[in-house]
Formats: structure tokens, sequence, C-alpha cells
């Protein structure tokens, strides 16, 4: 059993100066999951979207290959989903990161949604809008501006 993994986040093509981390440690009734991720845009508004806060999730792809503006992280994949549930629900949704005045966000949760075994290896990725929780496949979170990969240590 994985007790702790952790991902070090780095900004794509788009943002390429957001960088962080997240920790998560196994616990008997779920996961905590610590993020600190700096450098995120300002909040502002762009064709109608409000950019931040910030959507955050588990996405089912192990590559955090930068790819282009048009198309970034390409092989990060989708949200996690293994139960195939409706959005708002997929076990890789996790809160919105809501950056502090210096463009930092930090952020704490526990979930029971996953085990560190079930996501090792994975990407977790910070999409430049906020998640709604109810489109599906994305919550209308807009393009992936960041990104690392799950590891155990």
């Amino acid at each position: 059993m994985i007790k702790r993994a952790y991902a070090v986040v780095k900004g794509g093509t788009l943002y390429p100066n957001i960088n962080g981390a997240v920790f998560m440690t196994q616990y008997k009734d779920g996961v905590e999951v610590v993020a600190k991720i700096h450098n995120l845009p300002k909040f502002s508004r762009e064709d109608n979207k409000f950019i931040g806060p910030f959507g955050f999730h588990i996405h089912d792809g192990g590559s955090c290959q930068k790819g282009d503006d048009k198309t970034p992280f390409p092989l990060a994949g989708r949200h996690y989903n293994p139960t195939n549930a409706p959005h708002g629900n997929h076990a890789g949704d996790l809160p919105v990161l809501m950056p502090m005045s210096n463009n930092t966000a930090i952020m704490k949760i526990m979930t029971d949604k996953f085990k560190l075994e079930d996501v090792a290896g994975l990407a977790i990725v910070v999409h430049l809008y906020p998640d709604d929780y109810r489109t599906d496949p994305d919550g209308a979170s807009g393009p992936k501006i960041a990104c690392g990969i799950i590891q155990p240590y």
C-alpha cells in the first residue's frame, strides 16, 4: 500500500511560470491532499469566461508533455472517473484553487474518492477556468495550464 505521494506541478506553454507541489497522504479514512501552487494568472475575464478560481483535478493520463497553446498537456487525459459517475462526482474532482493576492493558492482537503495506489502515475492538472461541477466531461474548466505526475515516495 502506498502511504505518501507527491507531484511537482509546472506550467505549460500558456503560463510557463506556474510552479508548485501537491502532497498526498493515505489514511485509513481517505487521502489528504495538500497543494501549494505559485504564479497563477491574475483573475480576469476573457470572452465571457472568468479566469480564476482555477479548476483542479486528477486526470487519467500519465504524461505532462506540454503540447502547444491549442492543445496543452494532450497526454494528461480526462478527469479521473473510474466509476463513470456524472461530473461533480468524478473521483478526480478536487475543489477549485483560490489564489491569494500574491497569485499563490494553498489548499488542504480530505477525500475518500480514491486511494493513492489508484492514482499513482496519473496527472494532476490545473485548468484556466473554474469548474462548474456539472458540465460533462470537464466542468467547462477550459485549457490545462499546469500539470504534474503523482509519484509515490
